[in-house]
């Protein structure tokens, strides 16, 4: 049995990997790698993609950032959240505001070291990333649709490091990057619809509070045929393995999204539609493995 110092202790880490969202940021991670494995560098062998120190450092200094990103986060919504996600921020709040900011900086100077182990210009980007999560969670975030977008593009960020890295400019790099975008975009214009009650109390000027949920609706469905368009362009102009099957079921998935989308009108609904495309996203990470089944057997010595 657990002493009560150690419940204690225990819920702490609980709260403080609720607020990091930690499986996202392993996600992340996991998407970085086989990224840079099956698309970014697919003629380098697995081995030497894998014991890389440098990449090794620019995936540490982007979970870094991204987890530091989720606490100034947690920290700038911590009173709407009480509306729309009032489980999620008891736990939240078992870590004080003062400990979760001390965090926040530890975490971004940790960041920035091991950018500094790549280069100068790592540096400066991930500097210059951190600043961008910062600005958008105090300022941008309120913003009906500009925030939308800087969200999602600050989402995407941390593979142009890999990208920059690696230095391959295939035209199959950008389109996957929009495909991703426009998924994450879609996300964040549903959660904005998912957090309606909170984003009215506290005054953030979202889509859907200013313009109704019609409009977001038809927008969120706009962005999901342009996401429809790219994953059909993927399939038949370029040379993707075994993962045209993904595509195929991200097709038929949006479509079905975009039915439920249009009869929605309860948080519930639109939680739902939010799982779906975390669903997607998640399932889109691991089916990179499909662009060459035997690669890593074949190319790992």
């Amino acid at each position: 049995m657990l002493t009560r110092k150690q419940r204690v202790i225990l819920l702490k880490i609980l709260s403080l990997f609720s607020v990091v969202r930690g499986y996202n940021v392993l996600v992340i991670v996991i998407a970085q790698y086989l990224a840079s494995i099956y698309i970014m560098a697919p003629d380098i062998p697995v081995r030497e993609v894998l014991f890389d120190p440098n990449l090794f450092a620019l995936v540490a200094a982007s979970a870094l950032a991204i987890a530091s990103g989720y606490i100034i986060n947690n920290f700038y919504d911590a009173e709407k959240d009480l509306i729309n996600r009032p489980r999620k921020s008891i736990l939240d709040r078992q870590v004080s505001q003062r400990f979760k900011l001390s965090t926040y900086f530890i975490l971004n100077f940790i960041s920035v070291v091991f950018a500094s182990y790549v280069s100068f210009k790592a540096v400066l980007f991930f500097a210059a990333y951190i600043f961008g999560i910062w600005f958008y969670s105090h300022k941008l975030k309120r913003r009906a649709f500009i925030g939308n977008i800087i969200s999602a593009l600050l989402a995407i960020t941390p593979f142009f490091a890999v990208f920059i890295y690696y230095k391959n400019f295939d035209l199959v790099i950008f389109i996957h990057a929009i495909f991703l975008f426009l998924l994450i975009l879609n996300r964040e214009m549903i959660k904005d619809l998912e957090n309606m009650k909170g984003d009215l109390v506290y005054d953030y000027k979202t889509v859907p509070v200013i313009y109704g949920e019609r409009a977001s609706k038809s927008m969120i469905t706009g962005l999901s045929l342009l996401t429809i368009a790219a994953a059909w362009l993927l399939i038949r102009q370029f040379e993707i393995g075994h993962m045209y099957y993904y595509f195929y079921a991200a097709i038929i998935i949006l479509l079905l999204f975009l039915i439920v989308l249009w009869r929605s009108v309860s948080k519930v609904d639109y939680l739902l539609l939010h799982n779906i495309l975390k669903f997607v996203i998640v399932t889109g990470v691991f089916s990179i493995l499909l662009i060459d089944i035997d690669l890593v057997l074949n190319r790992f010595f």
